[in-house]
Formats: structure tokens, C-alpha cells, sequence
């Protein structure tokens, strides 16, 4: 059992300590009874057929309705301070609902297409309901159980300007967004890291959100982060959940396990007489970020790669000269219309910098496509990877 002090007074009040609902927890409920409405019709539409009275018909949907809404309350508020409950209880209760929410999100989009068909040619064709939902409920099934799972192994090549030849070739394996926790357990990120360390390569990093929220799976991912294997080390930046809960003990664990965590500063790498800056900063979100603190030891006409796990710092980046940014946070929307990720997935909502690579100028930003999920555990479009790369010298 975890030893780690219990949630912040902060956390605590968000997740329903209180009887007053967290803001955005509203937001979300609201948003899952919308979601829900074309399940309504379809189940509607089924009792329907099947003969059932009026009464029944009625009562029997608001019933299945009240429990898919009341249902994503608990998954939402246990989902903002994640503890640890059986693999019997993730099967039997948390996969199932996130499928079933996955297919009443996936129903959103064909049915307001519907509706205005319907709406021009001045009837209803209830049947449609029934059919999109299962469909969707075919994919997100995929999606929760499977695609989440497969994870890939990516190769990446950057020119970097000014990299010495010393560093040209050098291979650095990038991990990121591992949210080990109740959906995402130490046995699949150990499987993570075994795929890593065979490809020995010369640095291991990993770009944030080691952590889903809360304390109780710090002692899991220091287990999986520490096992890395790296010529020159683990080196780790921080992402915003983790410090959903209190991010110190983490950081603490991490340390004892070997790894090396950068808030805030840099280390310089050596190959003989040549020399490559490596920087992190830590969480943009708590505002713990401090780019000039990070790049400060920087040595003169050295090429620098920098951690950072908000992409959106790459701009600030590179005005500063930073030659290579690896960056997480996105998960390249976790739902994305296959092979064109980068341009129509979720994240395109909310980011610039969605997945894979960007330039500007002499500077390159990766995005990493990440490994575990947040929010809804499903990815459709975008495989979790373990990404390989190569330095070039321009």
C-alpha cells in the first residue's frame, strides 16, 4: 500500500468532498447527457420494436439513461484522483463504460448529419439509432481494448544545425504521456521500457504525465521510469498531471530509482572534445516553467535539445535558439481520422503542435504521439509508440 500523504484540500474539494460539483465537472456531465441523447432514441426504437408498452418503453430508457450519465460521475471523479482498485473491477465495470461512452460520442457527428436530413425530407427514420450505435460501440470496443494495447516502435531522423560530429548519429529514445495508473498499469509500461532498452540507445528520455493523477502509482512508475536503460542516462521532464496530487514524492521517487529529473536546468553531454546541452523545464500548467533558468549554463555555440512537455513552448523556444524540442501532452488527440492524424484528429481543437514533426527556422520540434490515455481510454487513429531519434548533423 502506498505510504504518500492524502489528496491536497484542493484536489479533495474537486473530486466531490464537498457536495458542491467542480466546474468543470458539470461541464463534463452536461456534455455526457448530450452525448447520450442519440442512445436515448435508439433504445427507444429497440423496446419499440420488440413490442414493449409505452410506459415500459419510457421508463426502461430513462432508467439505462440514468445509469450511463450517473455512472461517468464516479469514473469522472475517481478519474481526478486516481486509486487503485482490481483488474477484475476495470473489466467488469470500466471498460465496458468507457466503450459505451466512446459509442455515444462516436453517434454525436452521424446524428446531427441525420437530423438534418430528416428535417429536409420532413421525416424520422428512427432505425438509424440503433445502427450507429452499435457501429460505434463495434469501434470504440477496438479502440478501449485493443488499439490502446498495440503500441509501435517509430524512427525519426532531425538535422540539427551546429551539432557537433561527435553527436552526429546519436540515437535518443523518447517516451511520453505514460499516465501509468487504474487503466494503465506498471506491467504495460514494464513492456514499454523492454521494447526500449533493446534498442540501447545512447539517451532515454521521457517528456511527462509519468502519472494519470494522485499519489497512490508513484511507487509503479518510478519502477518503470528507473528501468530504462541508456549509455548516457534517464533524464525526465514534468507535465501537468503529475502534479495532479502532490508532484515532490514523485520526483523524489524517480531520483532514487536513477533517473535524473530537469526542472528548470540542463546537463552537458560529452563525446570526447565534443559537447551537446540537454535541457528540461518543468510544468507550464502550474507555471513551474522557466526557460531562461533552463538554458542559462548553456555553453556558447553548443547544439541544445530541450524537454518540454507542452509543445506550445516551441515557439518560445526557438527564439531562445534551441536547435531540438521533444515534447508530449497531446497524444496526438488519442482520436484521429487514420493516417491523417497530424491534421484531423481531437487535438487540433485545442493545439497548434498536434503530433510528429515541425520546423522553424533552425529549430525542430517532435510531438510525441504518447503511450498511456487520459480522459476516455481509447485511442482510434493515433498508435501509442516508442520513438527512436536520430541526430544528424546538418
Amino acid at each position: 500500500m502506498s505510504s504518500y500523504p492524502p489528496p491536497p484540500r484542493a484536489v479533495t474539494r474537486a473530486i466531490g468532498a464537498k457536495p458542491r460539483m467542480a466546474n468543470f465537472l458539470r461541464v463534463l456531465v452536461a456534455f455526457t447527457c448530450i452525448i447520450h441523447i442519440p442512445f436515448v432514441l435508439a433504445s427507444l426504437e429497440l423496446l419499440r420494436r420488440k413490442g414493449a408498452p409505452e410506459a415500459v418503453q419510457y421508463g426502461v430508457t430513462a432508467l439505462v439513461a440514468g445509469w450511463g450519465i450517473g455512472l461517468f460521475v464516479g469514473r469522472a471523479r475517481k478519474g481526478m484522483y486516481d486509486t487503485r482498485h482490481s483488474q477484475l473491477f476495470v473489466w467488469l465495470v470500466d471498460v465496458p463504460y468507457f466503450i459505451h461512452w466512446s459509442a455515444c460520442l462516436f453517434t454525436i457527428v452521424p446524428s446531427v448529419c441525420a437530423a438534418i436530413w430528416f428535417l429536409v425530407q420532413g421525416r424520422v427514420a428512427m432505425g438509424f439509432f440503433p445502427w450507429v450505435y452499435g457501429i460505434g460501440v463495434v469501434i470504440s470496443a477496438y479502440g478501449v481494448v485493443l488499439r490502446r494495447r498495440i503500441f509501435e516502435v517509430q524512427q525519426v531522423e532531425i538535422a540539427v544545425p551546429g551539432l557537433a560530429r561527435g553527436f552526429d548519429g546519436y540515437r535518443i529514445v523518447h517516451l511520453s504521456d505514460l499516465h501509468i495508473g487504474t487503466m494503465t498499469p506498471e506491467s504495460w509500461g514494464m513492456r514499454w521500457v523492454r521494447a526500449a532498452n533493446e534498442l540501447k540507445c545512447d539517451l532515454a528520455v521521457v517528456t511527462g504525465d509519468l502519472a494519470t493523477s494522485g499519489t497512490e502509482f508513484y511507487d509503479d512508475i518510478a519502477r518503470v521510469v528507473g528501468s530504462l536503460e541508456a549509455r548516457d542516462g534517464t533524464f525526465v521532464s514534468m507535465g501537468n498531471h503529475d502534479y495532479f496530487g502532490d508532484g515532490e514524492p514523485l520526483i523524489r521517487r524517480l531520483r532514487e530509482k536513477g533517473a535524473s529529473v530537469l526542472r528548470n536546468e540542463g546537463k552537458t553531454l560529452e563525446r570526447g572534445a565534443d559537447r551537446m546541452y540537454l535541457a528540461a523545464i518543468d510544468d507550464t500548467w502550474t507555471k513551474k516553467d522557466d526557460m531562461m533558468k533552463a538554458l542559462a549554463e548553456r555553453p556558447a555555440d553548443v547544439a541544445a535539445v530541450l524537454l518540454a512537455h507542452d509543445p506550445e513552448k516551441f515557439r518560445e523556444a526557438a527564439r531562445h535558439g534551441v536547435e531540438v524540442v521533444l515534447s508530449g501532452h497531446t497524444h496526438g488527440g488519442q482520436i484521429a481520422v487514420p493516417f491523417l492524424a497530424k491534421h484531423m484528429s481531437l487535438s487540433k481543437i485545442a493545439h497548434h503542435y498536434t503530433l510528429g514533426v515541425y520546423r522553424k527556422g533552425r529549430s525542430t520540434l517532435f510531438v510525441h504521439p504518447g503511450l498511456g490515455t487520459t480522459g476516455p481510454p481509447i485511442r482510434i487513429g493515433v498508435a501509442p509508440a516508442v520513438v527512436v531519434i536520430t541526430l544528424r548533423a546538418a
